[in-house]
């Protein structure tokens, strides 16, 4: 069987104001430090085609959804390790058997097809559970950069052999924590010797 991969690039906050808000006023803040335009934020999933089934992957709160098997495979924290603790502070990771992706309906220049083939699909899918979960919105693995959903998807694209260094977010927008997938990704290809 075939298998294939397309991206999607979601508006931060797509489906929650609240998010979406404080996302807006992160951004302002960033690039006023950094002297440069304010950028559309981006979140991102992907849609693995393989074995006659459709996996959703991505990174999301553990607390909100009504689906009680969505495919968690790994939970971190969010803002502070401890604050972990609560369900509320701790983000999952998803590896969803005919799953959705939620507010798909507001995607932008989206999907975008990523050249695959069966080996590289099913390593991608058994790499999921392995995510380092290093604390959202922190940089504990030193990249540079904070560790987030976007993350996620750059680690398991460059782990899989797919590269996330050809991917970017459409135009005039930003994916915070990409790099830092990719940069940890990198780390361990080196330190396995691959």
């Amino acid at each position: 069987m075939q298998s294939s991969l397309d991206l999607y690039w979601l508006p931060l906050g797509a489906g929650d104001h609240c998010v979406r808000w404080n996302g807006r006023i992160y951004e302002v803040l960033v690039a006023r430090h950094e002297h440069r335009p304010v950028c559309d934020l981006y979140h991102s999933a992907l849609q693995v085609q393989h074995g006659g089934d459709l996996f959703v992957i991505e990174s999301a709160p553990a607390w909100g959804s009504e689906e009680s098997d969505r495919g968690v495979v790994c939970e971190g924290p969010v803002g502070l390790t401890w604050l972990g603790r609560s369900r509320y502070f701790r983000y999952e990771v998803r590896r969803w058997r005919n799953g959705v992706i939620p507010d798909v309906s507001e995607a932008v220049e989206s999907p975008v097809h990523i050249r695959t083939d069966t080996a590289r699909a099913e390593q991608l899918l058994n790499l999921v559970p392995d995510f380092p979960t290093a604390t959202w919105g922190r940089d504990e693995l030193r990249t540079g950069e904070m560790w987030n959903s976007n993350s996620l998807i750059a680690w398991l694209l460059t782990l899989s052999g797919h590269g996330a260094g050809g991917v970017g977010p459409p135009a005039r927008g930003r994916a915070p924590g990409w790099s830092a997938g990719s940069v940890v990704a990198a780390r361990q290809q080196k330190s396995q010797g691959s």
